[in-house]
């Protein structure tokens, strides 16, 4: 059953997996101080090291990538405070599975033991479904642990993701894949693979730790008598692995010379560091995600065509693979490239959010609040707001602000291409504000 459900899965205690089991299953951490790359929560600064620490634990999400530990900090979780472990997968669970395991669980309450109810694939339950988690983790049934590969903020509804800390796991670094590896190295033995197609294999997992430790049992099983170099490992995987020095052609070095040239308008340089990651066997989609990240940190307003480039050039990958679709990838960074720079946009986000967090509980004004209802609407909900289509010039003026805070300036556009049209904008709607306030 644990294969079934994958990496994020309910799994038997580590002391009773067999040694016939996947070497993933084998390898999982048997305390919270032997989970990788999860420091930042499981360490004794981290929310779930201080929860530990205080033999309490809260509901929560788990939320990150496929094969970074979700399951097993679940496990260890209930482990390290004495809690009954219960697991349903929102994949193979229903109703019927979620009335058992509330029923076992107010049993067990009953007789003065808490109960830790994981859920992987939180998201997956319908907003009805995930409201019948309420009442039980509200009465305390229920310590509820969901896990999940999805932003929690559109796939969970509000009254659950109100009672539950949601913690955000890093996808694995190659530090933590190393790690990782040399355990398995202690278990199993060498693998056959050269230094560099070792850290190739690791470049390959893209951050997912039951992947990396997959492929590294599949090495293992054909009893390989000759070390493998990258080419020889891509051959045998079956599946692109990038090729990197180790000094000169890191993976982290060649991206971050490629997203510099590309930000400091040299299409040049920006082509040939994207041809060393291509030639060196890097994962084409990769380049495209980090394309788009490019688009709407450098680029932003100052060219809206940047990011719809970006997206046509990996539906065109995606369409087309490889190597044809690779032109479009290299369209797409020599259109970044040229294309006028403004981090504008950035820069906006980043104080908008730290201002959300400073200011986050206060009222919009009461002009503009939504009145959906009479009693709404007599207490003053939306009343006096101005519609702007029917103000002259199509704007009214008025003050979007909180009573209690003052108008901010977040975003600033540069003088530089399409931004320079929207600094006009702001101008020309900041005189009429001013002359009609």
């Amino acid at each position: 059953m644990a294969d079934l459900f994958g990496d994020d899965a309910p799994q038997t205690p580590p002391e009773t997996v067999s040694e016939d089991a996947p070497l993933a299953d084998r390898l999982r951490p048997k305390d919270l101080g032997e989970v990788i790359g999860q420091e930042h929560l499981t360490g004794s600064e981290g929310a779930i090291g201080r929860m530990v620490a205080a033999g309490r634990l809260s509901s929560m999400v788990l939320w990150g990538p496929p094969g970074t530990g979700k399951t097993s900090i679940a496990r260890l979780l209930a482990d390290s405070v004495g809690m009954r472990y219960e697991a349903v997968s929102a994949v193979f669970s229903g109703v019927a599975d979620l009335k058992k395991a509330f029923a076992a669980a107010e049993t067990a309450q009953r007789a003065g033991q808490r109960t830790l109810l994981f859920v992987d694939e939180i998201h997956r339950f319908n907003r009805a479904q995930q409201d019948g988690f309420l009442p039980f983790v509200e009465r305390g049934v229920v310590t509820l642990v969901g896990a999940t590969t999805e932003n929690p903020s559109f796939e969970l509804n509000a009254a659950l993701l109100s009672r539950a800390q949601v913690l955000i796991l890093h996808r694995l670094d190659a530090e933590a894949l190393g790690k990782l590896l040399t355990r398995a190295e202690e278990l199993e033995g060498p693998l056959p693979l050269t230094p560099k197609a070792r850290e190739a294999l690791i470049a390959s997992a893209g951050g997912d730790g039951r992947f990396l430790l997959n492929q590294a049992e599949t090495l293992y099983a054909a009893k390989i008598d000759e070390p493998l170099d990258p080419a020889a490992l891509g051959q045998f995987l079956q599946r692109r692995v990038a090729v990197y020095d180790k000094d000169r052609e890191g993976h982290y070095n060649l991206i971050s010379a490629l997203h510099k040239a590309v930000r400091g308008s040299d299409p040049q340089a920006a082509l040939y560091y994207m041809a060393r990651m291509l030639v060196a066997g890097e994962e084409p989609l990769y380049l495209a995600r980090r394309l788009v990240r490019m688009a709407v940190e450098d680029i932003g307003l100052a060219d809206p065509q940047a990011l719809p480039q970006c997206l046509a050039a990996k539906d065109a990958y995606q369409f087309l693979g490889s190597p044809e679709g690779e032109l479009a990838l290299v369209q797409a960074c020599l259109y970044l490239a040229t294309a006028p720079k403004s981090n504008a946009a950035y820069k906006a986000q980043k104080a908008a959010f730290r201002s959300a967090k400073e200011t986050g509980s206060l009222m919009p004004p009461m002009n503009i609040v939504n009145a959906p209802t009479k009693l709404m609407k007599d207490i003053g909900y939306g009343k006096g707001y101005s519609y702007d289509h029917n103000a002259e010039e199509g704007f009214s003026g008025d003050d979007y602000w909180p009573d209690e805070m003052e108008p901010q300036t977040y975003y600033e556009p540069v003088e530089r291409g399409f931004e320079r049209e929207i600094a006009k904008r702001i101008e020309y709607w900041n005189k009429l504000r001013a002359e009609r306030g």
